[in-house]
C-alpha cells in the first residue's frame, strides 16, 4: 500500500507546482502519456502518493488521469517529493530530447 502523505504537504507541494511549474508539467505529460505526443495540451498536477505523481492531462478537451511512477521508487518523506518530481523533470527532458534547465 502507498505511503500517503498529509493533507497539507499534497496542497503546498500541488501549489507550487501548479503555480511556478506549469510548462514542467506539461513536459512531463507529453513523456510519459501514452502515446506520447505533442497533442496534449493542458497537465496539472493533482495529487500524488508514496508510489507517484498523478496529472490532469488533456488532449484537444479531453480529459483523462496519467499516473507516473517515482524513478527512484516508494517515498515517504516530504523532502523526497522534491526530489523524485526533479527526477521525473529529468527524465522528460531526456525523452523529448529537451535541455534540462539547471536545479537550484
Amino acid at each position: 500500500m502507498p505511503h500517503d502523505f498529509d493533507a497539507d504537504v499534497i496542497t503546498a507541494v500541488l501549489h507550487h507546482m501548479n503555480g511556478d511549474h506549469t510548462d514542467d508539467n506539461l513536459l512531463i505529460a507529453r513523456a510519459f502519456a501514452e502515446p506520447s505526443d505533442e497533442t496534449i495540451d493542458g497537465s496539472v498536477m493533482t495529487g500524488f502518493d508514496g508510489e507517484a505523481g498523478v496529472w490532469e492531462i488533456s488532449r484537444g478537451g479531453t480529459m483523462s488521469e496519467l499516473r507516473v511512477p517515482w524513478p527512484g521508487g516508494p517515498i515517504t518523506e516530504r523532502p523526497q517529493v522534491r526530489r523524485e518530481v526533479v527526477a521525473l523533470y529529468d527524465a522528460a527532458c531526456a525523452r523529448l530530447g529537451v535541455e534540462p534547465r539547471p536545479h537550484a
